[in-house]
């Protein structure tokens, strides 16, 4: 065995209503004055509402800021952090996606210590202390509650990433209420992510580990036997629950065992056409995992029976094409676009998006079959088409 480190989120707290309690972790942490970060959408259709008036009922002085939008940019962030210094406040919450747990980990940093922002970008340049931290998911896909990650937008098509073992929250709170009113498009785009999130962590090059393997494994198990349920009856509460561990225990497994090729090639979508993250990375997985297969069919086929649901004969190499077929057909069912021609990929952008992948190396060195340039775009006009 490899020997191998694993970091987590020091507790996860998994039950309906439970972002309604709060306060109790709250005042476990000394928190008296919390940052409550979110999207104005979240506001909008009334999410936040309970859980500021639930803070306020035990007594805590929240401050809310609302305006973190996808793919948030650094003045997102610094606003943030701004308005939580004016108020004075003692700790962070995020309420939201993935954008808004971005926010609030990189604010807790900026709140808690004195490094400068354009200091914490990179692997373990952030050296903490930070802010007491709270993370609560409103939808089943980014895991951003147990990973050790943030991204911010730097540039017009640029993002980075602040990457360290500072930036795991002290709890994450999944609450499968805070999902029930998902649209099913986005169920289905932050469900594929999650797999992906699984399916990436298992095949990792370098870090692939015994505790990581499990975790992406059950995930899988979860978000495959419920994503159709939870897009096709968004109101039913079990299956809503699956997804949101399953998501969550993605999360841990590709926080210890990173994300590769899907995610690389999957980033210059999102930068150029702002395509979303979970669509951007469905749009190539298929392609992806059959470039992969002759250097991973053994590992495929062991995931494979986790996705199609029931027993799978055959060769390793069998096995991995039933995995990447059943995949197109979940893709298929969930209605999301199949091929980057029928997501308005400009054909011509192929060899742009090519060398934009290379940029990504950081995660391209954990794919379990190298990929150059060259690679890449044979990637991207198999998606493009459909076919490998």
């Amino acid at each position: 065995m490899q020997p191998f480190v694993f970091n987590t989120t020091p507790q996860i707290q998994c039950a309906p209503g439970s972002a309604l309690e709060l306060a109790r972790s709250c005042q476990r942490l000394g928190v008296t004055r919390p940052l409550l970060v979110t999207d104005p959408g979240l506001v909008a259709i009334g999410l936040v509402a309970p859980v500021l008036a639930a803070l306020e009922a035990a007594g805590l002085a929240a401050t809310l800021f609302d305006q973190v939008r996808e793919d948030p940019p650094e003045a997102t962030a610094l606003a943030a952090a701004a308005q939580g210094r004016e108020s004075a406040v003692d700790g962070v919450i995020a309420v939201g996606g993935g954008s808004s747990m971005d926010v609030a980990k990189v604010v807790a940093l900026l709140l808690g210590g004195d490094q400068p922002l354009a200091e914490l970008y990179g692997v373990d340049q952030a050296r903490g202390p930070r802010l007491p931290l709270i993370l609560v998911p409103t939808t089943a896909g980014t895991g951003s509650e147990v990973t050790p990650v943030a991204i911010l937008t730097t540039g017009e098509t640029t993002k980075a990433g602040v990457s360290s073992p500072v930036l795991l929250p002290d709890v994450a709170v999944l609450d499968a209420d805070l999902t029930l009113g998902l649209p099913p498009a986005v169920t289905a785009m932050t469900g594929v992510d999650a797999m992906v999130h699984a399916i990436e962590a298992y095949t990792s090059r370098h870090k692939k580990n015994p505790i990581s393997d499990n975790l992406a494994r059950q995930a899988l198990r979860l978000l495959a036997g419920s994503i159709r349920t939870a897009v096709e009856r968004g109101d039913d509460r079990e299956a809503r629950g699956r997804m949101l561990l399953g998501a969550c225990l993605a999360g841990q497994a590709f926080a210890n065992a990173p994300v590769a090729a899907v995610h690389a090639l999957a980033y210059p979508l999102g930068g150029h056409y702002h395509i979303p993250h979970g669509l951007s990375n469905s749009l190539v997985l298929p392609s992806v995992l059959e470039f992969n297969a002759p250097a991973a069919a053994t590992l495929y086929a062991e995931l494979a029976e986790l996705v199609t649901g029931a027993p799978v004969a055959g060769s390793d190499e069998a096995k991995a094409a039933a995995l990447v077929a059943a995949l197109r057909g979940l893709i298929d069912d969930l209605g999301l676009p199949a091929t980057l021609a029928q997501a308005r990929v400009p054909e011509a952008d192929l060899e742009m998006l090519a060398a934009d992948a290379m940029l990504q190396q950081r995660l391209l060195v954990n794919n379990p079959r190298e990929v150059g340039e060259a690679d890449a775009l044979g990637i991207y006009r198999a998606a493009y088409g459909g076919a490998a």
